[in-house]
């Protein structure tokens, strides 16, 4: 099975200079827990709601660019991948999720653990979860 075939789109992103106060009620409204920044249509980083908990929350006196507290090294996958390439990836980085990117580098979907949960391989994402709790 193919990451394209089980890959959520369309993904929800903001460029960097969004305010973590938008981003965070983009969330709400959604009913998501992650949002692709780009920028030129390229990914730039990704926010979780925990990096809102645990990166800006904590020092918050007033709202900022959510450029402050995105992770910029945005780990990808592409379409074409086979979802189990793509679980060891997330299991090796540690991570809940790829951003899957086409051959010009814009973003084409997100996949989870729980995509792979609920559409792919239950046992599969079991080990893949393991790997990311896993202390290193």
């Amino acid at each position: 099975m193919f990451v394209k075939s089980i890959m959520r789109r369309p993904v929800t992103t903001v460029g960097p200079a969004a305010s973590v106060r938008a981003v965070a009620a983009l969330m709400k409204e959604c009913g998501i827990g992650a949002v692709v920044i780009c920028e030129a249509e390229k990914v730039v980083g990704i926010v979780t709601d925990r990096d809102i908990v645990t990166r800006y929350l904590p020092n918050a006196v007033s709202d900022g660019p959510i450029a402050a507290i995105m992770t910029r090294d945005v780990a990808t996958c592409r379409p074409e991948q086979t979802v189990r390439e793509a679980a060891h990836r997330m299991g090796d980085l540690q991570i809940r999720r790829l951003v899957v990117v086409d051959d010009a580098g814009a973003v084409a979907g997100i996949m989870s653990l729980g995509d792979i949960a609920n559409d792919a391989d239950e046992e599969l994402a079991g080990q893949t979860l393991g790997e990311v709790v896993e202390t290193r």
